[in-house]
């Protein structure tokens, strides 16, 4: 989980990353949902970074698709102070789309991509938490 700065100047939520399948083969990437911020697309935040720039065509989505992966993989392969990693959490996504991938990307087929929530309550508020308090603005 980390906090991703989706609306410049100050409109952020908590980006979660993590993969599912049989041998990790689906990237899911979801926001948390936090009391008081608004629903993310996160399909619309990685479209307003031109990721078709990098990744060549977004066809079928395949370019905003691997801009949310990067994005989460980058994350967890680069922790900052701000992030939380939970190694082993029971989670739910609420699917907003899924992305077959034109090719593997970062070691995956597919990305789910929705809104996540932790069935541990108290884990819940603790992702909820990593939104800094200058963040919520």
């Amino acid at each position: 989980m980390l906090p991703l700065l989706h609306m410049w100047p100050d409109n952020y939520c908590v980006l979660a990353y993590t993969a599912a399948g049989e041998l990790g083969e689906t990237a899911i990437v979801g926001y948390v949902p936090v009391p008081g911020i608004p629903d993310v697309s996160l399909m619309d935040v990685a479209a307003r970074h031109e990721p078709q720039r990098l990744y060549g065509s977004n066809s079928a989505g395949f370019a905003d698709a691997c801009w949310l992966i990067c994005t989460g993989w980058s994350g967890r392969g680069v922790p900052k102070p701000d992030t939380l990693d939970l190694k082993s959490a029971a989670w739910k996504l609420d699917v907003d789309r899924t992305v077959p991938l034109a090719k593997t990307m970062y070691g995956y087929d597919q990305l789910h991509v929705g809104r996540l929530t932790l069935d541990d309550d108290q884990l819940m508020r603790q992702a909820q938490n990593v939104l800094a308090a200058g963040a919520r603005a």
